[in-house]
């Protein structure tokens, strides 16, 4: 995890639900079904493009290239968010998702075990397997969390925020030395590739944007009682 900020040393992040498996298929059809204006046939391009639920039989079909337990993927930022609020969630932010994934299977935090970090990036060397596997055939992480490596790329709320300019968010105050090798370069944590590699995928979407390989699951605040 990386703070918004050069100037902030720490990110803060508040309890908060996350779901242990990525959203599947099946569950992507029933949301379609109930909502047709994501279906296939009638999204638009402003939320979706071309190859959105492209590997789908049919608008409110599954078909032989998308299982039921496969993780849905070719889905927009725009229809994951959709989902998660029919739901009564939302995608986690890219904090939350990073504090998560950043468990190992023993740890709270596996960023400084050479082996998970290693077996994280093995997976991203890989090319796009002929067919996903099932959610839940991965690694179950610390949390119980399952896929969060090893399966698909996930949306986060957030996903573009690390290209958003110090401008915006510090008042006029640029920081021309966030993005890229130079932004990495001040990073604490110079050998932890995997989670530049996830900064990189994520600044190269677009809200519109499908692919094979990037699916989504949902979060939720946790309600404090009154």
């Amino acid at each position: 995890m990386y703070p918004a900020s050069p100037r902030e040393k720490t990110v803060r992040i508040e309890s908060f639900y996350l779901d242990r498996y990525p959203v599947t298929n099946a569950e992507f059809l029933a949301f379609v079904q109930k909502r047709p204006k994501w279906s296939r046939d009638n999204v638009t391009s402003l939320f979706a493009d071309t190859k959105y639920l492209s590997h789908w039989a049919g608008s409110t079909s599954l078909g032989p290239n998308a299982l039921a337990k496969q993780p849905v993927t070719y889905v927009s930022w725009f229809a994951a968010n959709a989902y998660c609020e029919w739901k009564g969630a939302r995608l986690p932010r890219e904090d939350e998702w990073e504090y998560a994934a950043q468990a190992s299977t023993k740890s709270v935090n596996g960023r400084a075990d050479a082996a998970w970090r290693q077996r994280v990036l093995g997976w991203y060397t890989k090319p796009n397997p002929p067919q996903l596997g099932n959610v839940g055939s991965g690694l179950r992480n610390y949390w119980g969390v399952y896929d969060l490596h090893g399966l698909v790329w996930e949306w986060v709320l957030d996903f573009n925020r690390s290209l958003v300019s110090g401008e915006n968010r510090e008042g006029g105050d640029e920081e021309r030395d966030r993005f890229c090798g130079a932004g990495a370069l001040s990073a604490d944590e110079k050998e932890d590739y995997p989670s530049f590699m996830r900064i990189a995928f994520r600044s190269s979407l677009k809200a519109s944007y499908t692919t094979g390989n990037l699916g989504f699951r949902c979060a939720a605040n946790i309600k404090e009682t009154p």
